[in-house]
């Protein structure tokens, strides 16, 4: 019976410390919208990635490609995000930079593939990005802002 009592709370431990709970976000965004308004002004790519925190296929985002002055944006609410001058090719086949716009992204942690990852959200509307990682370029922040394309929307730099 010991043994039984043992195994049960072992379960519990190990499930309690994968609950949804600490994956949850810890701040209330200042957009607030209900799921059908979302879904209505979204498309269904960005639907999927911002609001139910879906990936998309590495190398589909034609975001990849620019390289043109400009500021990519929140395709949610169109909060600046991350600036053309800090992204750079990590080959992982998503847009990537080595820095957010200050004050423009909020983070939460990710446990969902059993392994801790940290979230990048908008820090306006609380739509999901992608994951910072430490593997980024060493001679400027050594972070790496994996974010998916279908979560941004491109404004090239006016002259």
């Amino acid at each position: 019976m010991k043994k039984i009592v043992l195994i049960v709370a072992l379960c519990g431990l190990f499930t309690s410390c994968n609950s949804n709970a600490q994956e949850t976000k810890e701040e209330p965004f200042e957009v607030q919208k209900t799921e059908a308004q979302w879904k209505a002004e979204l498309t269904a790519d960005q639907f999927y990635i911002l609001r139910k925190e879906g990936t998309e296929r590495p190398f589909s985002s034609p975001l990849n490609d620019i390289k043109e002055p400009g500021t990519f944006k929140c395709a949610g609410c169109n909060t600046p995000l991350f600036e053309t001058a800090h992204k750079f090719d990590s080959g992982t086949g998503w847009p990537s930079f080595d820095r957010p716009i200050e004050g423009n992204v909020a983070y939460s942690t990710d446990r969902k593939l059993g392994y801790t990852r940290k979230e990048e959200h908008c820090a306006t509307c609380g739509g999901h990005l992608g994951h910072v990682f430490n593997d980024g370029p060493k001679a400027t922040t050594g972070k790496r802002h994996c974010i998916n394309g279908d979560a941004l929307v491109f404004v090239p730099q006016s002259n």
